[in-house]
């Protein structure tokens, strides 16, 4: 009788022991999958701030143009 105890709670702690290393093998997997998310993430806000940088230098262009246009206009006394 207690052979049989014995041998059921053997089991139990295999079985124990199967589903961590389990839970290991998912833990490593998504931890790999979160550092790839978090690469594109920061991927992601490398192309906005590309973007932004673009747009603030064309607005300055757009703002030098629009002074030469003035002071065009104004020599012509166009405006």
């Amino acid at each position: 009788m207690v052979a049989d105890v014995e041998h059921i709670i053997i089991e139990h702690l295999k079985a124990l022991r199967a589903e961590v290393a389990s839970i290991k093998d998912d833990l490593k997997e998504n931890t790999l999958r979160l550092g790839r998310i978090e690469l594109a993430v920061a991927g992601t806000h490398r192309e906005i701030a590309y973007t932004e940088e673009t747009t603030a230098e064309q607005s300055l262009r757009i703002d030098r143009l629009v002074n030469r246009i003035e002071r065009i206009e104004s020599r012509l006394e166009l405006a």
